[in-house]
């Protein structure tokens, strides 16, 4: 789930290579909503591209947040 990689890569040193297929769609939904800043490589390349993640957004962090609240 893309929250689910938001958390695993919260702490990570950017840029970030991701070359999991399964991570990359991650990243695309993450930048398509605004939480991360992310090159994500066209469907048409090889799927051998690896998506760079290049920050976490104030949103993102805010979310990250907001989660961490909702467990407490």
């Amino acid at each position: 789930m893309p929250m689910d990689f938001l958390r695993r890569i919260e702490e990570a040193q950017f840029p970030l290579e991701v070359t999991d297929p399964n991570d990359i769609r991650n990243v695309a939904v993450l930048v398509a909503a605004g939480l991360i800043e992310a090159v994500v490589p066209p469907e048409s390349e090889s799927p051998t591209t690896p998506a760079v993640v290049a920050k976490i957004t104030a949103l993102g962090r805010a979310e990250l947040g907001r989660l961490r609240d909702k467990r407490a």
